[in-house]
Formats: C-alpha cells, structure tokens, sequence
C-alpha cells in the first residue's frame, strides 16, 4: 500500500504485514492444517459450494480494493488514532478466526459438507457462536477499514460480510440440520450466529 493512505510508511509496512498474516493463517491454518487431518466428506452441496465460494474469495477481494480507494480518496474520513484501533482489529480478527478453525479441528473445511461421524462442536467460540470463523473474519473486515481511516470502508465491510457470509450460513445451516439432525437444531436454540447475545 503507498504511504499516501497512512502517515508514515511504517502504519503502511504493518497494514501490508496484516494482510499477509491473514492470508498465509488462511493457507496453512484453514487448507494445510484440517486437509491432513480430516476424513472424508460424506455430504456436499456443490452447487452451493461453488457459488459460495466465488462469493467469499470475490467479497475479500472487494472490501479490500473499496477500503483501499476511500482511505486513499479520504472517503468518510477518521482520525490518525484510529489506524491503531484497526490494526488491532485486524490481527485480533485473524487470531479469532483461527482459533476458531482450530477447536473446530478436523471437521473444518472450506467445502459445505459433513464428514464421517461428525458431531455437533459446542466447545471454546462454539459455546456461545455457532459460526466464529466467521466472526473472525468480520473483525478482520471492520478492521481493515478502521485501519484505513473510514467508516465507510468499515460500513461496506458489514454490508459485504452480511450478504455473502449471510448466504453461506444459510446453505451451511441446511445442511447440518439435513446431516446432524435434533443435536443440531438444539445447538442452534441455545447460540447466536456470529455475535453472542445479538445475532
């Protein structure tokens, strides 16, 4: 990213380090990592799969070039300080997606489906979310556009995130309702989605 967006090219070094962070843990802790230790999967909704997945990697895509143009233009601008509050949302939102991917373990896998003996996991974020990967990755958005100084950029980051990781959970609650049956559908009383106590 060019300096002309932050105010030295140190905030500019650490916000390109924060991307990188985000896509490497996505490689090693959300492909490599769950790839080696996961059985088969049992069920998948490839017509799903497809469209959600050009959706995520799309919507990646553009929250980064939109929140790229409107730190650059001063587009709903904020002030310096909160280039740091961004930051920390960035790398907070990347350790929470993570962490998330790893109690989830084996059963993690970037295709909508169910493995082999697959059972409901209510432990660490699950208890209270049924979807923290995807929390993780909203932090990470909001982030990014507080670390680019503009509410905008943060405000089409959680619209974004709302339509396609909103169309995601939708395919992906159908199928585990389908494949895990009265185990799942009681987890999903007692939880939230994405956020605890709210939604």
């Amino acid at each position: 990213m060019s300096s002309i967006i932050f105010t030295s090219n140190y905030a500019s070094i650490v916000f390109v380090i924060a991307i990188i962070c985000f896509f490497v843990a996505e490689q090693i802790g959300g492909v490599i990592i769950p790839t080696i230790r996961r059985g088969d999967i049992r069920v998948q909704r490839k017509k799903g799969n497809a469209v959600s997945n050009i959706m995520v990697y799309g919507a990646w895509m553009v929250v980064l070039a939109v929140s790229a143009a409107f730190g650059k233009d001063g587009i709903a601008f904020l002030p310096d300080w909160v280039y740091l509050i961004g930051i920390a949302f960035m790398f907070g939102g990347i350790v929470f997606r993570q962490w998330a991917i790893a109690v989830l373990g084996r059963y993690f896998s970037g295709v909508i489906g169910v493995q082999e003996e697959q059972k409901v996991v209510d432990s660490g974020p699950y208890h209270l979310i049924r979807h923290p990967s995807y929390t993780g990755a909203l932090i990470f958005y909001v982030g990014m556009g507080l670390a680019l100084q503009s509410w905008a950029a943060a405000l089409v980051a959680v619209i974004v995130f709302g339509i396609v990781y909103g169309y995601r959970i939708f395919v992906e609650e159908k199928v585990l309702i389908n494949e895990l049956g009265n185990n799942y559908i009681e987890y999903k009383k007692r939880t939230k989605r994405i956020i605890p106590f709210i939604v």
